[in-house]
């Protein structure tokens, strides 16, 4: 359940995310013209943005114009254009994949590994879109840091940060925080018994009690006929290593075998 809950938090934050990439990406407010020295004088705006410039002049709503040539633009905005488009498809395909993987959804069912298996790739698309906006958005803001404390540029060649930067330094924030919980509720496993291991009452423990081992001798008896009388001559029993302990159990009696001529012997003597 706490997992479920995380997973709707998650798809709200990458959501609130791919929305600002994309305002980003669309704004023209990415460089903004600095009012210092002699530009406070003149009232008039320029903005520059991944796909058009605009200018803003007082009383006066904004005309924009969009670029003629690509290679006209500066290093970091043309690597911009590809990063923050990139960012923008990385980030809605993992947010359409995350739903497969969500437990409040019906796709993938009776199939837990699978559902966390699409959740952390999810997750790592929505990573991959932060980090394609980052890099960007960063890179931009240090060269317009670099070019402001620049001593050969005039104050007309100056340009400040624009609104656009800040909403990508936000986005990429929100799509971190989105990610990093869509492989953590991915990788994370539900604590429970293991079904290959199951007891349902603890096992009775009797003790053993050892029984006096007894054997039965059995007496070998040896018949010779010599021209006198018939004698009995009885061998004593020798058991040997092979014969095994028998354990007589508790009703059974201990019997001696006998050691006088039975009826039978005397009868076949007459």
């Amino acid at each position: 359940m706490a997992n479920g809950a995380l997973e709707i938090v998650g798809m709200c934050v990458s959501l609130i995310g791919l929305i600002g990439v994309a305002a980003s990406t669309g704004m023209p407010m990415w460089r903004v013209t600095a009012f210092i020295g002699e530009n406070i004088i003149v009232m008039e705006t320029r903005y520059e943005g991944l796909w058009m410039n605009c200018f803003r002049q007082a009383n006066i709503r904004m005309q924009c114009k969009v670029y003629d040539s690509l290679l006209a633009l500066s290093p970091d905005l043309q690597a911009a254009r590809g990063l923050m488009c990139c960012s923008v498809a990385l980030t809605g395909l993992g947010l359409l994949i995350s739903i497969a993987g969500m437990k409040c959804t019906a796709c993938i069912q009776g199939n837990d590994r699978a559902k966390r298996m699409v959740l952390i790739i999810a997750g790592c698309m929505i990573l991959l879109g932060c980090f394609c906006c980052l890099i960007p958005v960063s890179w931009t803001g240090h060269a317009i840091i670099q070019d402001f404390y620049n001593p050969l540029l005039i104050d007309a060649q100056r340009r400040e940060l624009g609104e656009a930067l800040y909403i990508g330094w936000v986005s990429s924030a929100f799509l971190f925080a989105g990610g990093c919980i869509f492989t953590c509720c991915g990788g994370s496993l539900d604590k429970g018994p293991d079904p290959r291991y199951k007891y349902t009452r603890n096992a009775p423990y009797v003790a053993y009690q050892p029984q006096p081992l007894v054997y039965h001798p059995q007496p070998h008896s040896v018949y010779s006929h010599p021209s006198g009388p018939p004698s009995f001559i009885e061998q004593s029993y020798q058991p040997s290593r092979q014969q095994s302990f028998i354990q007589p159990s508790r009703q059974q009696s201990f019997v001696q075998p006998s050691r006088h001529l039975s009826t039978r012997s005397a009868v076949a003597y007459l």
